[in-house]
């Protein structure tokens, strides 16, 4: 079946998006605004970008009444953020974030999350997240007076000590960060517990076994 994504709404949009382009990862977003407020909130439009330099992205969506979301106003604003992503055991709280709370609402306080500060920016980080990347604006995309997509670059990272195998070669306990995706009608969430893995192959393998 086909679908005309010019004939949509926006919401039609959203809603075929999230139903198909599943899981995605989880940022909860931590950010100033430029009088101090802090401000928390998740997304799922996200994901890694680059290495060199190391950038991750995520799309600010306009709010219900049409205004600019508190974290993109503070990113643009501040050029800082951190992105924390979700464990299992921060889902809940993670989900109260997501309240239509007005500008200016301190979530990490209503979600009784606890934070801990960062080392080269200055929103704090989410303590109970296994990975945190702190950031500042790379550049930012427009699409619309109301939404933008962000494009942060990475300037220093945390992993939960119980998670890191070996620090040197960068070599982490991945199944052991217990992260969760986010998956359709806004409401339904995965887990990372259910793997399986295949071997890459290689074009010279593929020659001498006659495949090609």
């Amino acid at each position: 079946m086909q679908f005309d994504f010019e004939a949509m709404s926006a919401m039609q949009r959203f809603e075929f998006l999230t139903g198909t382009v599943v899981p995605r990862p989880i940022a909860l977003i931590t950010t100033l605004s430029a009088d101090g407020k802090l401000n928390a909130a998740p997304y799922s439009f996200f994901g890694i970008m680059g290495i060199d330099p190391p950038v991750m992205a995520f799309t600010v969506l306009p709010t219900a009444d049409g205004r600019m979301k508190d974290t993109g106003e503070n990113v643009l604003a501040t050029g800082e953020c951190v992105v924390n992503l979700v464990s299992e055991t921060m889902a809940e709280a993670m989900n109260v974030t997501c309240i239509d709370a007005p500008p200016g609402v301190d979530e990490v306080a209503i979600a009784k999350l606890e934070t801990a500060p960062s080392f080269k920016v200055k929103p704090p980080r989410i303590a109970a997240s296994p990975v945190a990347f702190e950031c500042r604006l790379h550049t930012s995309v427009p699409l619309s007076p109301s939404q933008a997509i962000i494009i942060a670059r990475i300037v220093e990272a945390h992993v939960a000590d119980a998670c890191v195998v070996d620090a040197a070669r960068h070599l982490f306990d991945t199944p052991g960060l217990r992260l969760i995706g986010a998956m359709h009608a806004a409401r339904w969430y995965a887990r990372t517990t259910d793997r399986f893995a295949i071997d890459r192959p290689s074009w010279a393998d593929w020659v001498k076994q006659g495949k090609v």
